[in-house]
């Protein structure tokens, strides 16, 4: 068995016993303007480090955005993502799905500018969820507000990340069975998936499909036979290292061409073409691409925003890290 088999079948298992009950009433106590009083100036903070970073490394951007989709998914947006593994814990930063994430310096950063300000005050689940959004923006995405008062998880587990992260290859039962156990609808799996018009992929998330689909040596089906030339062009099957474009020509650029691609049958992953096998996602598929995506940006900081309040801790729960890599 495949090693994408083995982890799709621990995927689905884990997933059955694993449903996440969404909050409700700690999502309820965020709110807009949390820090107005006890550190006015937070987020003008998040957003000039931010955009130092990403000036100088546009591609930094998409990783910041899949890196708190990825918190918010295991236990909730409480920054576990960002805790370093101790010799005695696994943590989720070095289980499978997110051993490519990349852009923790701009966290740390953020948050080291931050304590000189604010010492104490601001959680780093708050601090992901605010860069996450300015990462948008800076690529000409939409804005939105973020409602805060997140507190920092004292828990990161690698096993939990492998068990919640839908990965590359996931088909629409799963993807919709995943999102639906974090209070996400099946119209709001398309609209964040519209997340990929920007950032870059390697190899080995998605050459499965250009040359050994089932086994037998054969290409995905649903991937456009041209798209498939283009892309063995550059990725043999042996590639680990080089890099494509998930939406080829703006991958910096934040814009409605992700659902145009798709519809063309030319999303890079097998969760991409996915999005066709249902009625729902499809349909927001077809429309965004027919319609130049004329509300996917009003619809995308809306999910943002839900996704952002996936089991927050608040109040008197978990802590405030000093640093973002270690519980206190």
């Amino acid at each position: 068995m495949t090693i994408q088999k083995l982890i799709s079948v621990f995927f689905l298992q884990l997933l059955c016993v694993h449903v996440f009950l969404f909050d409700r009433t700690n999502a309820q106590s965020l709110r807009v303007g949390f820090y107005n009083r006890t550190c006015p100036s937070f987020e003008e903070i998040v957003k000039n480090t931010t955009a130092s970073f990403i000036s100088q490394a546009p591609l930094l951007a998409p990783a910041l955005l899949r890196m708190h989709f990825h918190d918010c998914f295991v236990r909730g947006c409480d920054g576990s993502v960002l805790i370093n593994s101790t010799s005695g814990n696994q943590a989720e930063k070095d289980a499978i799905p997110n051993q490519s994430l990349r852009g923790f310096e701009v966290i740390d950063a953020v948050k080291s500018a931050v304590e000189n300000t604010c010492p104490s005050l601001v959680s780093c689940a708050d601090i992901l969820a605010l860069v996450a959004r300015d990462a948008v923006t800076l690529l000409n995405g939409p804005s939105w507000q973020v409602p805060l008062g997140r507190r920092d998880g004292r828990v990161s587990i690698s096993s939990e990340a492998l068990a919640n992260l839908p990965p590359p290859f996931a088909n629409i039962t799963q993807l919709k069975a995943s999102f639906r156990s974090k209070g996400l609808s099946d119209k709001e799996l398309a609209i964040l998936s519209g997340g990929h018009t920007i950032g870059i992929s390697h190899c080995p998330s998605f050459s499965n499909r250009l040359y050994n689909f089932t086994g037998q040596g054969d290409t995905d089906p649903s991937l456009d036979p041209n798209y498939i030339v283009q892309l063995r062009q550059i990725c043999s099957p042996t590639d680990t290292t080089s890099n494509i474009e998930m939406d080829p020509g703006s991958a910096t650029t934040f814009d409605t061409s992700y659902y145009t691609l798709v519809r063309a049958r030319r999303g890079l992953f097998e969760a991409d073409a996915a999005l066709l096998n249902d009625n729902a996602t499809r349909n927001y598929v077809l429309r965004q691409a027919n319609s130049s995506g004329s509300n996917f940006f009003k619809d995308f900081a809306a999910s943002m925003v839900k996704m952002g309040k996936i089991g927050v801790t608040t109040g008197n729960r978990g802590e405030i890290r000093r640093i973002c890599s270690a519980i206190n």
